[in-house]
């Protein structure tokens, strides 16, 4: 996949062979279904999920899906996660194998409490009239 500047997830996935977009498809559904008053954008060139700032994000590379919970959300799930192969902040799961997608589902959900959380007892903003 050649570097653009896509302008959505849809165009994002559309440039990814049948059985990729297929794959990504799921992850996509799994985060709206887990948080579906997230905004779905691009952000560094790779789908997006923002609630009070990023969520998650995920993206397509030739042998595997990489997804990014934030080095919080992916230290959370540790031990669940310890069979993938990770780094700081993003776990790679193999395009060749099943997804874990119930797993996906409560890293999102933890991810959800935990920015919302980052809003409690914060000000709220003053509107300038």
């Amino acid at each position: 996949m050649a570097k653009t500047n896509f302008k959505s997830v849809d165009e994002y996935i559309s440039t990814f062979p049948k059985d990729t977009r297929k794959i990504l498809e799921q992850v996509r559904q799994t985060i709206k279904n887990s948080a579906p008053e997230a905004e779905e954008t691009i952000n560094y060139q790779i789908p997006t999920f923002k609630l009070s700032g990023n969520l998650v994000h995920f993206a397509a590379f030739k042998n595997h899906i990489g997804f990014y919970p934030t080095s919080s959300g992916q230290k959370a799930f540790e031990k669940e996660l310890s069979v993938y192969k990770s780094g700081k902040g993003s776990i790679q799961f193999p395009i060749d194998k099943p997804l874990p997608l119930a797993l996906i589902k409560k890293i999102v959900k933890y991810r959800i409490k935990e920015n919302l959380g980052k809003d409690i007892g914060k000000p709220k903003k003053k509107k300038l009239l």
